[in-house]
């Protein structure tokens, strides 16, 4: 399945939303538009790194629309390992 990673300039996300999002990684959850978050990479600043599996780039999009969370662009990327 692609990996795609898009970006989120100011988005502070609580240390709930962190670790629930990071149990559902652990746990390989997928929505309904069978996206699975792999990582999130974040700071304090609310500069934010999505990298997740789907089926395409509108998956994606969509992922984060029924969170309610603006998604800018959207990248396909290889990983290294």
């Amino acid at each position: 399945m692609p990996t795609f990673m898009d970006f989120h300039d100011d988005l502070k996300l609580p240390q709930e939303a962190i670790d629930s999002i990071g149990q559902g990684a652990k746990n390989g959850d997928k929505d309904e538009f069978g996206v699975r978050q792999i990582e999130l990479y974040h700071n304090a600043d609310g500069r934010v790194y999505c990298l997740l599996e789907a089926p395409d780039a509108e998956a994606v999009r969509k992922h984060h629309a029924a969170l309610d969370v603006p998604c800018g662009d959207v990248h396909e990327v290889n990983q290294l390992l």
